[in-house]
């Protein structure tokens, strides 16, 4: 999933970057609140992890603006300060959570799946798509129990299909969501990525799982 941390503490930031690519996510990163407002209206994030205490716009102002033409990202506040009138003041604002620095990434981490399988619309760490698991919280995925050695980036291609499986994923929105902001476009990165994701599907199911439209994209079948 596509992220964007917004935090003007360099170290802060360059932690959050490396740990949550780690974790496997595409991160972008912005240092002050206008910066943030601007990638958040050009770029296709799932999560703003979004600190209060910016230069040039505050978090509740980035919050409030990226709301009023994006309702459906999910957006976790930071903040080194308990108390709770700003808890209240963040959520009032459309924040999807809150968390109090200093933090531990892997809770961090919790959080931001969590808000994933909600707006998947199901609370399971495991999706399913016929005899093909994949599990949100240990980020694995399974045929018939057997277990399909992936990449990071085949990872992160298999688990939004898999989020988004009622329907085609074009290889321009793979791009968006599984890639940070350095990715060309015009790249047939997608296509290698995802020849080789559909070969060891095959290797273990004996058949063909993620389907191929041209002109629609990729889908994942549910048989």
């Amino acid at each position: 999933m596509r992220v964007l941390v917004v935090e003007d503490d360099l170290d802060l930031i360059n932690l959050l970057e490396e740990g949550l690519t780690m974790y496997g996510y595409a991160v972008d990163k912005a240092t002050n609140g206008e910066e943030a407002i601007e990638m958040a209206y050009i770029e296709n994030y799932d999560i703003v992890i979004l600190d209060i205490n910016l230069p040039k716009k505050d978090g509740f102002e980035v919050l409030d603006e990226i709301r009023k033409f994006n309702q459906e990202v999910n957006i976790i506040m930071l903040t080194a300060r308990s108390d709770i009138d700003d808890r209240v003041k963040g959520l009032d604002f459309g924040a999807n959570d809150y968390m109090v620095k200093p933090f531990d990434l892997k809770e961090l981490d919790a959080r931001m799946r969590a808000l994933l399988r909600r707006k998947s619309v199901t609370e399971s760490t495991i999706l399913e798509a016929g005899n093909m698991k994949f599990d949100t919280a240990t980020r694995e995925a399974f045929v018939d129990d057997q277990k399909i050695n992936l990449t990071q980036k085949e990872t992160g291609i298999l688990e939004y299909l898999f989020l988004n499986k009622e329907r085609f994923v074009s290889s321009e929105e793979l791009i968006d969501h599984v890639w940070d902001s350095n990715a060309d476009s015009f790249s047939n990165s997608v296509r290698v990525h995802m020849s080789s994701l559909r070969k060891k599907i095959k290797e273990l199911s004996g058949e063909n799982k993620i389907q191929n439209v041209i002109g629609k994209g990729y889908r994942i079948y549910e048989s």
